[in-house]
């Protein structure tokens, strides 16, 4: 398996609270990676190990080849690892098209002409070109969820985080979300992706993982996955049913 991401036995507690407790999986390139389990489960505690917000009490991290365990999380997102927050969180006093050009150059790399067509180029894809130019502070939700998905991909990555992006969306607007992700993910970007929507998750991704308590208790094909009565334990009243 041709993984760009490793977890080698990652373990982090924060006095008695485990938030990742013995840590290991792969994601080849050009997945794209589900990950569930109920609030307080560590899903977020793992994408900030990985994107180098917390670092790690004991364990290694590999990305693109690389042992990234120690490098900081700026060094991180140059190399490659750009996610998107929960809470989506702009620069509100600046347009959209700035926003993302805040991505292209810092994290991505990139100036001048290519910075601006790279951000052109991702508005379009992503659904925002039209709005280039409002202040980032002035979008709906959606919006704001989409400029998250921006500026993730301003930074070029070569692996995508997704932090249940599809929280707080009517269905209407999470089928047209997740449609995006699909578009996305067909042109061979590696997604690893956080979410409780159950179902906007099953439509996009290939493989499941089911964290509790910091520990993967399951992996494997999605419905399989969501099938097994201890997952469905775990997960009774979060849209178990899908």
């Amino acid at each position: 398996m041709n993984a760009i991401l490793k977890l080698d036995s990652v373990n982090k507690a924060f006095g008695a609270v485990t938030v990742a407790d013995s840590l290991s999986f792969e994601v080849p390139k050009g997945e794209a990676l589900g990950v569930i389990g109920p609030n307080g489960a560590g899903k977020t505690s793992m994408f900030n190990l990985i994107t180098g917000v917390l670092p790690a009490d004991s364990g290694a991290i590999h990305f693109d080849g690389n042992d990234i365990t120690s490098l900081n999380a700026a060094r991180r997102c140059r190399a490659g690892l750009a996610r998107s927050f929960q809470v989506p969180q702009p620069f509100g006093g600046m347009s959209v098209f700035e926003n993302a050009m805040v991505a292209a150059t810092q994290a991505g790399d990139m100036k001048g002409h290519e910075a601006e067509q790279h951000c052109l180029d991702v508005l379009d894809q992503t659904g925002l070109l039209k709005r280039a130019n409002i202040l980032a502070g002035g979008l709906t939700l959606l919006e704001r969820k989409r400029l998250e998905l921006t500026r993730a991909l301003c930074a070029k990555p070569k692996l995508l985080l997704l932090d249940e992006i599809a929280g707080g969306l009517t269905e209407a607007e999470c089928t047209s979300l997740v449609q995006s992700i699909k578009d996305i993910h067909a042109r061979g970007t590696t997604i690893i992706w956080i979410e409780h929507v159950v179902h906007a998750l099953l439509a996009v991704v290939e493989r499941l993982i089911v964290i509790d308590f910091g520990k993967q208790i399951a992996e494997g094909e999605p419905k399989q996955v969501m099938a097994s009565k201890q997952v469905q334990e775990i997960y009774l009243g979060i849209e178990a049913d899908a």
